[in-house]
């Protein structure tokens, strides 16, 4: 029998992914709105992902399948194989963002090379993942806590730390709607993996639940230190702030946890994604596959801007999960028997195009709200004329 984890373990999990530089550096995007507006924005992008987070966390929980595990259930057997091979190859692009940006955060504090710290990192992440999700125990414990009490001291030294007048805006053609859309892209992009960690937990709704509350909290906090830093120092470089307010070894343990806690999720679901093509694949040994590919493009390419990927994960997923939560809590279908779902894969074409559509639309909620919303619709219209076809 597997061991089963604890309420408290998945809330440890999921505060890790949200402790994160990535998260920091969208923050800063928010600035050219002024702290109120951008603030609004980053608590209305986080409550729609957040409730999108926990009906997907919450079909791989009481299911006790894993995220592509659970989207065979709308998709079929080989329909599910084109949202497991774009999950892996967005998990690789994670990875390797994640650890390009840790990396060049640690060299702007200890210049002894970008390619030095990925390394670092990357091993880091392979130590995290042979340990494994149910036995990092005390050791993700320390860890979190270490990274609470660093990231509320540079909370402290951004708002605090008398940098006297409002350094201005960092992008001024930012709309509202465009800054909801980047506050909902990061919870949106663990949808695809937080059924990972539920699927294992002793308490399924608790654990979803908590899990959630925790990342939304953690990451709207990451998010208004990126923004506080570009409004109220001038710059978005993390590693500058850390260096001007004398953090040097706490900013390097920061930035290096910080990136190795939320880099290690996205590696390991690689690995459970991998699993879900062949039986035969061993998830721990795919995740550190992943990781040394994620290293080595860290290395190799520069990843500055990742405002498209999290847009294209956006349309992608957003429909996929729509779908998932229309047939599971709306329609309450039985999984799908056949090899595909013809039906499902044609709505869920028709809400990817809708989204990037979407994309030339300002809305006050941006883009995936509306997406999933007229995706939901389809889905149950389709549903209505073809009621038990394709299963």
């Amino acid at each position: 029998m597997n061991k089963k984890t604890s309420v408290l373990a998945n809330g440890l999990i999921w505060f890790g992914a949200g402790v994160s530089i990535a998260e920091i550096l969208t923050g800063t995007y928010f600035a050219g709105l002024g702290f109120g507006r951008g603030m609004a924005a980053i608590l209305l992008g986080h409550l729609i992902g957040g409730v999108l987070m926990f009906a997907a966390g919450m079909i791989g929980a009481r299911e006790e399948k894993s995220a592509m595990e659970t989207v065979k259930m709308s998709f079929g057997e080989k329909g599910s194989l084109l949202f497991i091979a774009l999950n892996i190859l967005q998990l690789v692009g994670w990875t390797a963002i994640m650890i390009y940006d840790g990396a060049l955060a640690a060299s702007g504090i200890a210049a002894i090379g970008n390619w030095v710290w990925a390394l670092v990192i990357g091993v880091l992440i392979l130590v995290w993942i042979l340990i494994g999700i149910t036995n990092l125990g005390k050791i993700n414990t320390v860890a979190m806590a270490s990274l609470m009490v660093l990231s509320l001291i540079l909370f402290g030294v951004i708002f605090f730390g008398g940098n006297g007048n409002v350094a201005g805006v960092v992008d001024e053609g930012m709309t509202f709607g465009a800054a909801v859309e980047l506050g909902v892209a990061m919870p949106l992009s663990w949808l695809p993996l937080i059924s990972d960690y539920t699927r294992e937990a002793e308490k399924p709704f608790q654990a979803t639940l908590f899990s959630v509350v925790v990342y939304s909290a953690v990451s709207i906090f990451m998010y208004i230190i990126g923004m506080g830093a570009a409004i109220y120092t001038g710059t978005g470089d993390i590693a500058a702030i850390m260096v001007k307010a004398g953090l040097g070894a706490a900013g390097l343990l920061i930035i290096v946890f910080s990136t190795v806690t939320t880099t290690f999720l996205d590696a390991y679901s690689a690995g459970v994604s991998a699993v879900s093509i062949s039986e035969r694949i061993d998830e721990k040994w795919a995740a550190a596959i992943v990781t040394v590919i994620g290293t080595a493009a860290a290395i190799l390419f520069p990843m500055d801007n990742i405002t498209d990927f999290l847009y294209l994960i956006g349309s992608v997923f957003a429909p996929m999960i729509a779908i998932q939560i229309a047939d599971y809590f709306i329609l309450k279908k039985s999984p799908v028997r056949a090899a595909a779902s013809v039906k499902n894969l044609l709505i869920w074409l028709a809400g990817f195009i809708a989204y990037r559509i979407l994309m030339g639309v300002d809305t006050p909620v941006g883009n995936t709200l509306p997406d999933m919303v007229l995706t939901i619709i389809l889905c149950l219209v389709v549903n209505m004329f073809t009621s038990g076809k394709d299963q």
